[in-house]
């Protein structure tokens, strides 16, 4: 943590970042796909807010959003994985799952800030981190998986090339850094 960014921020954006993911999961889970898109809108503004910068913040959302929603119609393509709540058109993700792109953004400049410059460590951590939100994603109900195993190594590869290039356009698109 930078001495600029406080601990309140950073427990802060963790708690937000988590409340949006779950409201994303379970509302899709739950039959409220729209839930999750709300909670995500809200957190993105919150975020938005706080920002010392907020063009460059908004510039890194909008590419979370390209990369996610890409990423997402690949894993739903390729018959990985299929959702039942939200989806606008057929074979592709639903927009509460790109949604959390963005809101996962939202923690790449303050609560995963140190990641910046670690490139090995963001491709362990989305390798290890993207799957395990997957699988929990699906015990509750809001994804299923057509070869567990096969969908979540597809995950793992795909978090482990897309981490570091988040993070790494985070560092380039730092809202909350000084001047």
């Amino acid at each position: 943590m930078s001495a600029s960014m406080s601990l309140t921020a950073v427990v802060a954006n963790v708690l937000l970042f988590q409340a949006g993911w779950l409201a994303g999961v379970l509302g899709a889970a739950q039959g409220y796909p729209w839930l999750g898109v709300g909670a995500a809108a809200v957190v993105i503004a919150w975020h938005l807010a706080r920002a010392r910068r907020r063009a460059p913040e908004l510039g890194l959302l909008a590419l979370a959003l390209v990369i996610g929603a890409a990423f997402e119609n690949l894993l739903v393509r390729a018959g990985w994985l299929e959702f039942d709540a939200g989806v606008l058109v057929a074979d592709t993700a639903p927009p509460w799952m790109i949604a959390l792109w963005a809101l996962f953004a939202t923690t790449l400049n303050v609560s995963l800030r140190a990641l910046h410059g670690r490139w090995a460590m963001a491709a362990l951590l989305g390798a290890i981190g993207a799957p395990l939100a997957y699988y929990a994603g699906g015990r509750l109900g809001a994804v299923e998986f057509v070869d567990t195993t096969a969908a979540l190594l597809a995950v793992a590869i795909g978090w482990l090339v897309l981490s570091p290039v988040l993070v790494a356009s985070a560092a380039r698109l730092d809202g909350y850094a000084p001047r």
